[in-house]
């Protein structure tokens, strides 16, 4: 998951990397004879590496954008909390001072994506972020 301007940066220039990587080897096996299909198939994990780290740009450019309905596509609780942080356009120092801890207390939850994270210090990020978690009810049958 990208957390920041500088791992956003890192992914643009490795998509753009990719991208041409992609292109050359499937010249190279087009050149080497190979069919469509057998090129495809040599082509097809190599791609979807490259789709990963598309998709990861989409969602951070999304949530920098504050679109908070990228946070719901978010596989885990940790990458939820990264997100929101991004959507409401904080960096990791903005929240790091909004919850007066260091910088890299905040850089290390995230990188860890909040592993452990209690209901407790959880409340008090989503305070230090201006969210407020709206309870869904939903009828449990007997």
């Amino acid at each position: 998951m990208i957390r920041t301007e500088t791992d956003y940066k890192r992914a643009m220039r490795e998509r753009d990397e990719q991208a041409k990587r992609l292109k050359a080897q499937e010249q190279r096996l087009k050149k080497e004879g190979l069919g469509r299909a057998e090129v495809k198939r040599a082509m097809d994990p190599v791609r979807s590496f490259h789709q990963e780290l598309v998709e990861e740009i989409r969602v951070y450019e999304a949530l920098k954008g504050g679109d908070l309905r990228a946070v719901s596509r978010l596989a885990t609780l940790g990458q939820q909390m990264v997100g929101l942080r991004i959507a409401k356009g904080l960096s990791q120092r903005d929240l790091a001072a909004r919850l007066e801890v260091h910088e890299s207390q905040v850089s290390r939850d995230e990188r860890n994506e909040y592993h452990g994270l209690t209901l407790e210090r959880a409340g008090r990020i989503m305070e230090a972020l201006g969210v407020r978690l709206v309870p869904s009810y939903v009828p449990v049958s007997a």
